[in-house]
């Protein structure tokens, strides 16, 4: 599974657009009573937007594919606790964000582990729609000073570059103030162009 789309810290991807329907809570509701077919079709809906934030945020195609399998479990096992006032893009956005977080925290605790890990982690974190090409170079520059930005403000970036979240969005999903989530963009941006070569924007 790769996602389709480019993707550059400073513009949204161009494809996603967050949309809460009635037929998306229609489908969180048969899922809480149990109905296998309603979650293979949410699963289906959402599951590339899924995977492209959680390989931004860990930085790898083996690790993001683990953590959509884990936020899909979560969601399927939590779903009664859905409440219908929250879009459900939102609702499946933080149980994502909250796995890897679960994994970035696991690697900091165990870092002889994780660097043990590392061979079998294989991908690029931007991939192109062609796979690999002639911007290889610039996507992986991108990828190494993605990950120099601190977890919060890498968490925004991602949340806010692949589906457009808006400050308020951002704010519900991380439980923080949308001044929070405004700071936390300047600065992870500010450390992002730092790191780029020529201080690319």
């Amino acid at each position: 599974m790769r996602s389709p789309f480019p993707f550059h810290p400073f513009h949204p991807i161009a494809g996603y657009k967050q949309v809460m329907t009635s037929a998306d809570r229609s489908l969180m509701k048969r899922i809480a009573e149990g109905d296998e077919q309603a979650f293979a079709d949410l699963a289906r809906g959402y599951s590339p937007r899924l995977l492209a934030l959680a390989w931004r945020l860990l930085g790898n195609r083996a690790d993001a594919e683990d953590a959509l399998q884990r936020s899909l479990l979560r969601l399927y096992r939590s779903a009664a606790s859905y409440r219908p006032e929250w879009a459900v893009s939102t609702w499946l956005y933080r149980i994502t964000t909250n796995v890897c977080v679960d994994e970035m925290r696991r690697r900091a605790a165990h870092p002889e582990e994780a660097a043990a890990e590392e061979p079998r982690r294989q991908g690029s974190l931007f991939p192109g729609p062609g796979g690999p090409g002639g911007d290889a170079g610039n996507r992986l520059d991108l990828q190494r000073a993605l990950l120099r930005v601190p977890r919060e403000a890498r968490i925004l970036l991602a949340l806010r570059y692949v589906d457009g979240l808006s400050y308020r969005e951002l704010a519900r999903v991380r439980g923080i103030s949308v001044n929070t989530v405004k700071s936390q963009l300047a600065r992870g941006k500010e450390i992002l162009r730092a790191a780029l070569p020529g201080g690319t924007r």
